[in-house]
């Protein structure tokens, strides 16, 4: 992709609505080989990007959960210990008495599990997804800061593997704890904010395209009401996906403030926010819109 409006253009083609500050951000990382560093509150879009960046560039998405205690085991690589019995028992049987050679086979690369980290240095194109990498600690900060900066790893048994072509990185965080300067620094950043009611319609019409013109203006003028309101957890993107789907999904072209009452859970994931939403004047809201 030769600009940021191309790489906008290709993310829109995949249904991903991107705006020119982010399209930028994902130019200059596919042309520097520079981790992007997604940051916002949950379901904004974060994850999505890096979908969408797969599809675009027609790459396999390789994903990395992360969360407290991962290690690199986890996350990099681990041996098959199981089929490493199997072949230490094989060979005992075949009267093998080598020590040297059997050891130099059981660190063979055929027993060795490629954890994503890995597969993403193995495979060309590649989009790597370390997702919500706030919740992983210190160690395994420092462990992946050392690897994206070299974009190989050192397999004791097997020497340096290094990356033919560096894989597209996305990290995410939730911003549940402040991921540490040093990693951030190595990376390009961006921040994902709630989107205006103009471009979160246009994302809702995008993916939802069967739902009614009606219904996705409604639903997303109730989340932009909610999202003011003072809640646990303000409603993403991803939740305006999933009301305007369950709404359409009951037969409904529009929605009235009991059906949208009715239909919170789609929504809000706390008790005290659907309490809260309950005591607003959703009607106002819908009227406002011409309901």
């Amino acid at each position: 992709m030769d600009d940021p409006e191309q790489v906008r253009a290709r993310l829109e083609e995949t249904g991903y609505l991107v705006d020119e500050g982010l399209a930028i951000a994902c130019f200059l990382a596919l042309r520097l080989h520079r981790p992007l560093f997604c940051e916002g509150d949950a379901g904004v879009g974060k994850t999505a990007l890096a979908t969408a960046l797969a599809e675009a560039l027609g790459a396999p998405l390789i994903r990395l959960q992360c969360h407290e205690g991962i290690d690199a085991s986890q996350a990099l690589y681990d041996w098959d210990f199981p089929r490493q019995l199997l072949h230490l028992r094989a060979a005992e049987a075949a009267g093998v008495k080598d020590a040297e050679r059997l050891e130099s086979e059981l660190y063979d690369r055929r027993f060795l599990i490629a954890r994503p980290l890995l597969r993403a240095l193995q495979t060309q194109p590649a989009v790597l997804l370390v997702d919500e990498i706030d919740r992983a600690d210190d160690e395994f900060e420092a462990f992946l800061l050392e690897l994206l900066s070299e974009y190989s790893v050192t397999i004791p048994e097997l020497g340096t593997l290094r990356a033919e072509a560096p894989p597209v990185v996305v990290l995410t965080s939730n911003r549940t704890r402040e991921v540490h300067d040093a990693l951030k620094r190595r990376c390009l950043y961006h921040w994902f904010d709630h989107p205006s009611f103009a471009r979160e319609l246009a994302i809702v019409r995008s993916r939802l395209p069967r739902v009614s013109a009606r219904l996705a203006e409604q639903v997303t003028a109730l989340v932009q009401a909610l999202r003011a309101a003072d809640l646990v957890k303000p409603p993403g993107v991803a939740e305006t996906i999933d009301w305007a789907q369950a709404l359409d999904t009951l037969g409904a072209n529009e929605v009235d403030a009991e059906l949208a009452v009715a239909t919170l859970g789609s929504v809000l994931k706390y008790r005290e926010d659907t309490d809260r939403a309950r005591g607003l004047d959703l009607a106002a809201v819908l009227a406002a819109r011409g309901a």
